[in-house]
């Protein structure tokens, strides 16, 4: 049903080197744009040549009847079919063939075992329990394999070869809209260029390029749309499969973030035809172009920390892979920059930002509507909350026995990160009851992996943002116990304040709140009555705590508090969360910092308070700034909400309509659910922004105990002489923009 481990994480290895030679190379005019293209194509293949070591062990290792050892050809399970290997080889044997510097170049003994191998492969023709690999996996290579040496090989069997090939075709059932249809088109494409078949390339580019584009999401009338398009094969309308139009990316129709998977690999074929095309007759127009760079950095870099690494919390089962954090090439941005030359400035600095490690200068606060995820970075910091509502799931099945403990990563998950790496390959020695961020059931065992997709129950989830500071809300209900919760988040420069109240749940079992569940770096340091103290690793609790500090981040309580702190070590394996065959059955250990709030047994109406400090120091920390800056004005089930003295930002959630002090002088009221942003000078208020995380209202009711005599387009103020308040009437985005923050200034 989906792609594996070894090909889910795309990443383009041409180098700008290699890109501006290939469009260079497009000046040469006894070439024709075809030929062109094509060249690109295997100029790009050959850049990725294997060593000459490599090669050797691949040669030795070669038995005459075609195989390989340690591949076990009987097993063409979703959890196994290493037959993949046995295709890599053939392929990088091919480019030793053709590469002149390797010793192996034009090896008759290399071309023999090529054929051999390939024989064996058409006489079996090895079929996949999963689709993905018949569709996509291995006609990819083989189709790579003809276009660096087919013209070499036996006619016969190239011929043999093409019904494997042409498995990959836009009329296929794999080639729905989404993912996986532009992998598929690229790959019939490449095999039309073998073949010369230039009418059918012609056709399959337009695909290509048309399916550049937003689709609407299904989910947005709270799910019911789920049920009405149904998904599978046999759909093959979009479906709200695609790019969403705020610059997420759906793979399938459950609304799962899949920006950082297939969203990922999706612009990666793109820019991949982009830059073949670049210059020719088939080079893609502008303003697709246009819109491939901006979900490039409205959607993948600012949902991935600092545009650079992966974010944990925008993972889906893949991160039960090894290595699925590692950061980001700036081959993809070059791409772009190489074919286009809008928002030239954002990609250059992507590209430092990945290739030189400098620190980014934009700073954002992004809410992802589509996906209810979110997102904020600061030079130093990046941050994100990943929620579900009644129009998302929590999060995708484990598909091919992957991410199987996965049941509570969607549920408020708040990953912190300063570097980038707090969270790399910790995943076997995780505790997947102890998510950062969420509130959870402590229970002996968790459900099935089956159990882990689920539908949310509830319409108030989002945010509001002016794209520089946010709140966001979540009217929690678990999924998977009768947990029930409203979680709030207010994100500041140097802080946010996260927030949680009427916590309840009604069976004889412990809940707990995880702050942070991330690698040790560093002593970790508590304050306990203003006295700051370096702990011993252990796992226990610790009484009237001011603030826990590890690695640079600091955990501050409004009021002293009692937390738990692990600091020592935990063992797991990979294989405990992926039943891959080729997953590591070893033990891990891993030195694991972690820290959480216990509500007890059976807690009703409990709730918690804390302040994240990123990029801090103890030093800072003793100053008590962020504590001193931060006022929790509320902290209910009906409202919560925050004031910054500092910044001079009040922010509010109401769960129902409501009304709240933002100080002394200035009071706010809301006649329906929403999330409020004000910001004051000493003159009074300049700027409201608001949200209807319901997406059902047409217009949005507050007022403020202030005279505003301004109007707008979108909104109205009117001036209540007898109660001494303004009322004001937002208009808010329908349609597709439904739950997107609006900004008015005053």
């Amino acid at each position: 049903m989906t792609q594996h481990t070894l090909t889910s994480h795309p990443k383009i290895n041409f180098k700008l080197v290699f890109l501006l030679f290939i469009i260079g190379n497009s000046l040469v005019t006894a070439q024709t744009d075809i030929e062109r293209i094509k060249e690109r194509i295997v100029l790009r293949l050959m850049e990725s040549y294997s060593t000459d070591k490599q090669i050797e062990s691949v040669i030795t290792t070669f038995r005459e009847d075609g195989t390989w050892p340690n591949i076990d050809y009987d097993d063409v399970s979703r959890e196994g079919f290493l037959h993949r290997i046995h295709a890599s080889n053939m392929l990088s044997l091919a480019k030793a063939y053709k590469t002149e510097n390797s010793k192996f170049y034009k090896s008759k003994r290399v071309k023999e075992i090529i054929e051999k191998a390939l024989k064996n492969w058409v006489d079996n023709d090895y079929i996949c329990d999963n689709w993905w690999y018949n569709q996509i996996g291995i006609p990819n290579i083989l189709v790579a394999l003809m276009l660096v040496i087919g013209e070499e090989l036996p006619p016969t069997l190239v011929e043999k070869t093409q019904p494997l090939i042409g498995r990959a075709n836009i009329d296929a059932q794999g080639a729905r809209p989404g993912g996986d249809r532009i992998k598929i088109a690229g790959i019939e494409a490449k095999n039309m260029l073998f073949l010369n078949n230039n009418t059918q390339f012609d056709v399959v580019i337009k695909v290509i390029e048309n399916e550049i584009k937003n689709v609407e999401w299904i989910g947005m009338k709270y799910g019911y749309g789920f049920r009405h398009d149904p998904g599978g094969f046999e759909n093959r309308s979009a479906g709200g499969r695609g790019i969403q139009y705020d610059n997420s990316f759906h793979h399938r129709q459950d609304g799962v973030n899949n920006t950082l998977s297939y969203g990922l690999s999706y612009a990666s074929a793109f820019v991949e035809w982009a830059v073949y095309t670049a210059d020719t007759e088939y080079s893609f127009s502008d303003e697709k172009l246009a819109h491939l760079i901006d979900y490039f950095l409205d959607g993948i870099c600012k949902t991935a920390v600092f545009g650079k690494y992966p974010d944990a919390g925008a993972k889906n089962r893949s991160m039960s892979r090894e290595g699925s954090l590692h950061p980001y090439g700036s081959a993809m941005a070059k791409g772009l920059l190489l074919t286009s030359s809008y928002r030239k400035k954002e990609l250059q600095e992507i590209i430092a930002i990945r290739d030189k490690g400098i620190k980014p200068t934009t700073s954002h606060a992004t809410f992802y509507r589509h996906s209810e995820h979110f997102s904020f970075q600061r030079p130093d910091f990046f941050t994100s909350i990943r929620m579900y509502s009644t129009r998302n799931h929590n999060m995708e099945s484990p598909y091919n026995s992957e991410g199987l403990l996965n049941h509570y990563r969607g549920d408020g998950t708040n990953h912190i990160s300063r570097t980038g790496d707090e969270y790399f390959d910790i995943w076997p020695v995780y505790d997947y009851q102890k998510i950062p961020g969420a509130t959870i059931v402590q229970k002996q065992e968790m459900q099935a992996p089956e159990q882990i997709k689920k539908r949310g129950s509830t319409e108030f989830v989002g945010a509001v943002t002016d794209g520089e500071y946010a709140a966001v809300a979540f009217d929690f209900e678990s999924q998977h116990d009768t947990l029930a919760a409203r979680k709030s988040w207010f994100f500041f420069d140097e802080e946010y304040v996260a927030l949680g109240a009427g916590i309840s749940y009604e069976n004889k079992v412990g809940v707990a709140t995880t702050l942070n569940q991330c690698l040790l770096r560093d002593d970790v340091t508590v304050s306990m009555n203003n006295m700051p103290t370096v702990i011993k690793k252990n796992d226990r609790a610790y009484e009237n705590i001011d603030w826990v500090f590890q690695d640079k981040i600091g955990y501050v309580f409004p009021k002293p508090t009692k937390v738990h702190i692990k600091n020592n070590e935990a063992t797991g394996s990979w294989w405990k969360i992926n039943k891959q065959a080729d997953s590591p059955k070893g033990e891990v250990k891993l030195d694991v910092f972690k820290l959480w709030l216990d509500h007890g047994v059976r807690p009703s109406d409990a709730s918690y308070a804390y302040i994240v400090v990123p990029a801090t120091s103890i030093e800072k920390l003793k100053q008590n700034s962020s504590k001193n800056r931060i006022t929790i004005v509320s902290n209910t089930p009906e409202i919560q909400a925050v004031r910054n003295s500092g910044l001079n930002i009040f922010q509010a959630v109401f769960y129902k309509a409501g009304a709240v002090a933002i100080n002394k002088d200035l009071r706010l009221a809301a006649d329906s659910p929403g999330i409020v942003m004000i910001k004051t000078d000493p003159n009074g208020v300049n700027a409201i922004s608001v949200s209807d995380p319901n997406r059902e209202l047409g217009k949005m009711h507050i007022s403020i105990s202030r005279k505003v005599k301004k109007q707008g387009e979108n909104f109205k103020t009117t001036w209540n002489k007898k109660e001494e308040i303004t009322e004001i009437a937002i208009d808010l985005p329908q349609g597709v923009d439904a739950g997107k923050s609006v900004t008015i200034e005053l």
